[in-house]
């Protein structure tokens, strides 16, 4: 499969104004998002624990997370987002993508929406 970006925005849950925008990596393969810690830290959103998280090549790494409102393909809802490196690409994670009841068709790289969100 090849690579599929999405506008994405982050808020902090009840913030009004101050968002982080930008274009994020799909990745079915990642549990959480992730997002440059100094724009999560500059839009007021704060570290509320730590985790680590095994990365692409392997390896295991420890990240701090925070809670965000993500927004997407005129979808909301709200996650986990892992505090990455200023210089990471920006990734939503599949958790997001499911709750918002959005699916990666792998056939032709798109995202759709499910016609209903499975609560069995």
């Amino acid at each position: 499969m090849g690579l599929t970006r999405i506008e994405v925005a982050l808020k902090r849950p009840g913030a009004s104004r101050r968002s982080y925008r930008s274009e994020f990596l799909v990745d079915t393969g990642a549990t959480d998002s992730m997002a440059p810690a100094s724009q999560l830290r500059s839009i007021g959103i704060k570290p509320i624990g730590e985790r680590a998280y095994e990365l692409a090549d392997g390896t295991r790494q420890k990240f701090q997370f925070g809670l965000a409102e993500i927004r997407f393909m005129n979808e909301i809802t709200a996650g986990r987002v892992i505090f990455g490196p200023d210089d990471v690409e920006p990734i939503l994670g599949v958790t997001a993508l499911e709750s918002a009841g959005i699916t990666v068709d792998p056939a032709n790289q798109t995202l759709r929406r499910l016609p209903a969100i499975p609560l069995k």
